[in-house]
């Protein structure tokens, strides 16, 4: 996104940036792009800290316009443009979530099939001597869905988790 930028604006000075990523937001960087040190890139990066965001990348590029703006304005500019791009483009939620295989009862899969699907997402549905669900629960909700899911089939379901995988909420 950031060598885009600098292709797109190739005339422009400055192509200044900061970036979030990972669970927890455990990568961070920033990067003011020959502005005056901490003026852009670290005032960009705590717009996005301070929302609690991850998984984010931001780069304004910047045309110097003959006005020089010192270095308070450099930070208000960088943080509000960051800011302002953040507003337009919204948020979106993803959650951690844990993929399982539950094997029930073909004769019991109706009921349980429609009793799943109240707190749980089923991405597919096999019959063959019985009923293999494979859903995707948040990873939080893994000890309390064995539960149900055991209460539902009275005791005759098996689960096995298959992995985890990043959804967009």
């Amino acid at each position: 996104m950031i060598i885009e930028a600098r292709k797109r604006h190739h005339d422009a000075r400055h192509h200044c940036s900061a970036f979030v990523l990972g669970p927890g937001g455990s990568i961070q960087r920033s990067n003011d792009d020959g502005e005056p040190s901490g003026t852009a890139g670290a005032p960009m990066l705590e717009v996005i800290n301070g929302r609690g965001l991850s998984d984010v990348v931001a780069v304004v590029t910047r045309y110097f316009g003959g006005t020089l703006l010192g270095a308070g304005g450099l930070v208000r500019a960088y943080g509000d443009a960051v800011a302002a791009a953040l507003d337009d483009a919204g948020v979106q939620k993803r959650e951690l979530q844990q993929i399982v295989e539950a094997r029930v009862p073909a004769a019991d899969a109706g009921r349980i099939d429609n009793q799943l699907r109240a707190f749980a997402t089923i991405h597919n549905v096999a019959f063959a001597d019985e009923a293999v669900f494979t859903i995707s629960i948040p990873v939080t909700d893994a000890g309390s869905f064995a539960e149900r899911l055991a209460q539902l089939s009275a005791g005759a379901a098996r689960i096995r988790e298959t992995g985890t995988e990043w959804v967009d909420c």
